[in-house]
């Protein structure tokens, strides 16, 4: 992106403005552009002489890369006013985001980011700002640089990126701090300060202030270093101290009271304390005596735990004895059961022996047995089969001679075979003409068939247009796929809300017609079209947070509580509805020429109250009076209705003022509907059910040609098979001679096979047959036997286990009777030998005890030996050696000691309070000196102070006055002084509650009010803060200020007399003529756009920047050329010819597309 910029003076302002002029005298025009070239040459200045009009610490040189939107600019503001003007989004505001970051500002205070790398342009790593400012007379100039990386700094969710930033002034490195204290404290810059730097994202804060933190702005504005406003941060510290002054001294009269207090209750404690040392003096040989009662008491213990350890002793090894037969016992009859079952397994083992050779023998016998009868029923079928054999004989011959005798009836071969060629030639022929029927049949079935495909798929298509709604919303999520997204998902999840879930709003409404969609959508806002209804809260925090939170999904949400259609009240009574209706033709509100659930009609009328828009035919002037004109006589009243005018139509709304009794009109052409517009347009359906039309008539034309194809197709076919029929039989015929000659061959073959089985001799193969029979006989024998002493065996070894199973049983019950002896032997042998380890650690305890008892009495309470004892222990035998007599006695003691608080050190509290008394006296007196002082020095700071302050209100309310009367309003600007806090003996001024009010009135004979957000709109609040702005143009010492589109808002003539008295007060002449520089210093106003014709621009001391960023802007800012402009400009003058301009002829070609 590159940037352009001009330098216009006033007379090159107007050559630019002939541009815009269509005069009839061309000659005229030539020599009005030859006069003001002429003019330009003489009035332009030298760059020597425009440097010498910059104050010291103003912008000289701005030079960007690849900073926002611009990849590399470098842009020379001009000494004065500099009007910086541009399309949105080019880059305007970027030149004062530059001018805050190169100076060492920090990116909260241009109200747009946290982190100076966002400023980094997209895809870039680095970006530098390098600013040069105009230096003081004979004075070094200053070049600030700071260069952005986006790859230094920290990273993360609260990153400020602190460390991304580098500074350099004049090519040197340096640190922030550095800069800093060049820019404020060298160059009096206060880029933190709204009323001389103010952002487009910080017009509001300003607007915001409360009168406290306007006078604290208006301060470091108007002094250098901001020292009026260290002044009043003084006066306010200097009144807190002496309104705590009182309460100080009062604070320390009740410490010395209270320090004398203590003194007395010390010395009332010092005898409690003696009695005390008494009293634990007593306590510690009690407590000596204690512990050897004590020792004597747990020594005894000790001895008698010692004996009934010694006896659990005994008692456990007798107990032990008798259980070592009980478990030699056991082990004995395990043993017995053993050898028993190892026997009982080997008899099983015999017996499934023996089991095995019976069931096998038996199974072998019986094999046998079943050999033996089929031998002995072969040897009786061999002389059946003898007789069976001369029969076949009998039956075969009689077979053939009846397969003779049906023969003789067939005729000769030949014959048959004759007939059965001519059957076939006729039904070959017969097949052909069939052939060619079928294939004209399947020609016409084919021709039908794609006539009825086309019309079958013009008919889904005609059908699917039917479906109107879904037509239309398959256009809307194409239209928006973020929507389809949330639709999709809403109807894939609506097990998950409570209560239904409609949406969006403009799927789920059904339009009169046309015109109502036009309307329905000229009147409610994108964003409720698109917006979803839900009937509960928790409905609407589930949607969103799986929508909007979880996948980053844009969603309008409405709630109509449990989807119930409320009672409407309309805006006109059901009598004046009618008379609209029958007077003027007025159809009737807008919430009834569509049809939707309750809850989303409910949700349009909650957001665009559709029940209170008209739908009419045509306005007139009686119409508008009778909708303006309320019932009850109470005046006007706003009305909004749609009307039709010829082939378009008109949303007229009325709008009642909120100052006056005046309407505001206003007319808006109603734009074809986009999302409610029909899914499909009409013409496209009637023409899908033209085709469709046509598409039948042809099926319909081809159906009678298939009907008398068909019938041909079906006599070819009666043919094709009579002649199949005859062709048929004929062969039927030669095959059942083929068959009668077959099947006398196999009668004769069967014949023959039968007189030689008759034939045979059958004595060999009965001998053969007896013979095995005997064999089998002798087999059988000797299987039986086996299986008869297997059995035998199998019962003896039998009797033998039921012997040892009956002996096991009777193990098992002794076993169990020893066991049980043993078991309870073991519990009790066990119980003793837990009693005797409890014991033994009840002795070890109590041994330990008296050791540790011993010890510490020895040590505490040494009572020496018996041939020199202690007098400790001589003293013991003057008190009782009871234990319980001794413990009353100290636990009398502590009774005693606890009732009597112990405070050892009560001397040496009393020395420290008197030292705090002594010294709290003293500064008592200081304090009565300290505040008289104060008082002084507060007098000392408050007079010049408030004359320095009142004087700047004073200028600022004079010119403020004057500025608002231009603008025909009246304004003041108040030095509001608080008030004098209750209990105030000093009558201070309050200083903490100081402040500026502006005080405004927009209206004749209406009250000043002070400029407020809650009282005053936008743009009066835009003009109120501009006025200020310029009332304090000569006072403030920063030496240039920006303000970023203060314009918006604005009305025309407002904007242009605001623009005339910024151009007035930034360009006013030098106070010294010998010094250029010694003005009111430099202007940086940042709009959009500027109203023809103004004047206000004709002066030297205006430089405008326009802003040319884009990819279709000039390759380099030296391409543009005014000169070269006027010389083309002038020579279709002169040619008559009128050209459009590029922009206009766009336009008019996007026209004729919508159009």
């Amino acid at each position: 992106h590159e940037q352009t910029h001009q330098h216009c003076s006033s007379n090159q302002r107007k050559i630019i403005a002939l541009q815009c002029l269509h005069q009839t005298n061309n000659q005229s025009v030539n020599q009005s552009i030859n006069h003001t070239m002429a003019e330009v040459s003489q009035f332009r200045l030298g760059l020597e002489d425009r440097q010498k009009q910059f104050k010291p610490g103003s912008i000289r040189r701005i030079k960007l890369s690849n900073f926002l939107t611009y990849s590399a600019v470098e842009c020379f503001p001009g000494p004065r006013l500099n009007v910086v003007i541009g399309p949105n989004g080019t880059g305007k505001s970027t030149i004062l985001c530059a001018i805050c970051l190169g100076l060492g500002g920090q990116p909260p205070l241009l109200g747009r980011a946290d982190d100076a790398r966002t400023f980094i342009m997209h895809e870039k790593i680095i970006a530098t700002v390098e600013i040069e400012l105009a230096p003081f007379p004979n004075k070094t100039t200053h070049t600030i640089k700071r260069t952005i990386d986006r790859n230094k700094g920290s990273t993360g969710k609260h990153a400020r990126g602190v460390a991304a930033s580098t500074y350099e002034i004049n090519g040197v490195e340096v640190k922030l701090a550095q800069v800093q204290k060049l820019v404020s404290d060298t160059y009096n810059i206060a880029i933190d300060n709204l009323c001389t730097f103010l952002p487009q994202d910080r017009v509001g804060s300003f607007s915001g202030f409360d009168a406290k933190d306007l006078l604290k702005e208006t301060e470091k504005s108007v002094s250098g270093s901001g020292h009026l406003w260290l002044k009043h941060e003084e006066l306010i510290r200097l009144e807190s101290e002496m309104l705590n002054s009182d309460s100080s001294l009062t604070t320390a009269k009740a410490e010395l009271d209270r320090l004398e207090g203590e003194v007395s209750r010390l010395e009332r404690e010092k005898a409690l304390m003696e009695e005390r040392e008494d009293s634990v003096k007593n306590l510690e040989f009690y407590q000596q005596k204690h512990m050897w009662v004590l020792f004597d008491e747990k020594r005894i213990a000790a001895v008698e735990l010692k004996k009934e350890k010694k006896e659990l002793e005994r008692d456990l090894k007798v107990a032990q004895k008798g259980l070592a037969p009980l478990v030699e016992g056991i082990e004995r009859l395990e043993n017995e059961y053993k050898n028993g079952k190892d026997l009982r397994e080997d008899l099983l083992k015999e017996i499934n022996r023996h089991r095995s050779v019976y069931h096998s023998s038996v199974s072998k016998g019986e094999r046998i047995q079943d050999s033996i009868d089929e031998h002995a029923n072969e040897l009786s079928t061999i002389d059946s089969q003898k007789r069976a054999a001369e029969l076949r004989v009998s039956q075969c011959q009689q077979d053939v001679d009846d397969r003779k005798q049906i023969m003789s009836d067939y005729p000769p071969m030949d014959e048959i075979q004759e007939k059965i060629k001519g059957a076939q030639d006729e039904l070959r022929e017969a097949k052909k003409e069939m052939t060619n029927a079928n294939r004209e049949v399947q020609s016409k079935q084919s021709a039908i068939k794609e006539a009825r495909t086309d019309y079958e798929i013009k008919q889904r298509r005609f059908d699917s247009m039917k479906d109107d709604k879904a037509r239309r919303n398959e256009n809307i999520f194409a239209r928006d796929n973020e929507l389809g997204k949330i639709h999709e998902w809403v109807n894939a999840n609506r097990n998950l809300f409570r209560r239904p879930v409609h949406g969006p709003i403009v799927c789920e409404i059904v339009t009169r017609d046309d015109a109502s969609s036009n309307y329905l959508e000229q009147h409610v806002k994108n964003t409720v079209l698109k917006s979803f209804v839900v009937e509960c809260k928790e409905d609407m925090n589930l949607l969103f947070r799986e929508v909007r939170q979880k996948r980053g999904l844009k969603i309008n949400i409405n709630i109509v509580n449990h989807g119930t259609l409320e009672p409407v009240r309309r805006m006109y009574s059901d009598a004046k509805m009618k008379e609209l209706k029958d007077r003027y033709d007025v159809l009737g509100y807008l919430d009834d020429s569509f049809e939707a659930p309750p809850a989303i009609l409910q949700a349009l009328r909650n957001t665009a109250n559709v029940q209170s828009v008209l739908i009419g035919t045509s306005l007139s002037d009686p119409l508008e009076k009778f909708l303006e004109e309320k019932e009850n006589g109470g005046g006007k009243q706003s009305y909004c209705i749609f009307v039709k005018n010829g082939r378009k139509s008109y949303k007229h709304t009325a709008m009642k003022s909120r100052y006056q009794n005046a309407m505001n009109l206003s007319v808006d052409e109603v734009r074809p509907a986009k999302m409610l517009k029909p899914g499909v347009p009409p013409e496209e359906k009637n023409r899908a059910e033209r085709d469709l039309q046509v598409a039948h008539q042809e099926v319909e034309h081809l159906q009678p040609s298939l009907t008398s194809a068909t019938e041909a197709f079906e006599r070819a076919q009666r043919v094709a098979q009579e002649k199949n029929m005859t062709f048929k039989d004929t062969k039927q015929g030669a095959r059942e001679v083929k068959d009668h000659q077959e099947k006398l061959a196999r009668s004769k073959r069967k014949l023959d096979e039968a007189k030689r089985e008759a034939a045979k001799d059958n004595k060999s193969e009965k001998k053969r047959v007896i013979t095995a029979m005997r064999s089998f006989v002798k087999m059988f024998t000797t299987e039986i036997e086996k299986a008869t002493n297997a059995y035998d065996r199998y019962l003896d070894a039998t009797a033998r286990q039921g012997g040892l199973r009956m002996s096991e049983d009777g193990l098992i019950a002794k076993k169990q009777a020893l066991i049980y002896q043993r078991e309870t032997m073991k519990k009790a042998t066990s119980d003793l030998e837990k009693a005797v380890r409890q014991k033994h650690l009840e002795f070890k305890e109590a041994r330990d005890d008296v050791h540790a008892l011993k010890k510490k009495a020895d040590d505490q309470a040494p009572l020496g030996t018996d041939d020199n004892p202690s007098l400790l222990k001589l003293k013991f035998e003057e008190i009782t050696g009871d234990r319980v007599e001794l413990e009353g006695l100290i636990s009398e003691v502590e009774d005693r000691i606890g009732r009597i608080i112990d405070n050892p050190a009560v001397l040496r509290n009393y020395q420290k309070l008197k030292a705090q008394f002594d010294t709290q006296k003293e500064d008592f007196e200081n304090l009565k000196d300290s505040k008289s002082s104060k008082r002084a020095e507060l007098k000392n700071l408050r007079d010049p102070y408030l004359a320095a302050l009142k004087n700047i209100v004073i200028k600022v309310n004079g010119l403020f006055g004057i500025y608002m009367t231009a603008l025909g309003c009246t304004g003041e600007v108040v030095l509001h002084t608080g008030n004098v806090e209750r209990g105030n003996v000093e009558q201070l001024d309050n200083f903490k509650d100081w402040g500026i009010q502006i005080r405004v009135a927009f209206r004749i004979n209406s009250e000043l009010q002070t400029l407020s957000a809650q009282v005053h709109s936008g743009g009066e609040r835009s003009v109120s803060t501009i006025m200020y702005l310029m009332a304090m143009q000569d006072l403030m010492v920063s030496p240039f200020r920006c303000v970023d589109e203060i314009n918006q808002g604005l009305d025309e003539r407002n904007e242009r007399l605001v623009f005339s008295r910024i151009v007035e007060n930034s360009t006013m002449p030098p106070e010294d003529k010998n010094d250029p520089s010694s003005h009111c210093g430099q202007y940086f106003l940042i709009t959009p756009k500027l109203l023809p014709n103004m004047t206000a621009m004709e002066n030297e001391g205006v430089t405008v920047h326009c802003i040319f960023n884009g990819p279709k802007n000039f390759n380099h800012f030296s391409d543009w050329n005014v000169d070269s402009l006027l010389d083309i400009r002038r020579r279709e003058l002169e040619n008559g010819e009128e050209t459009e301009s590029p922009h206009k002829r766009a336009k008019l070609e996007d026209e004729k597309k919508d159009d």
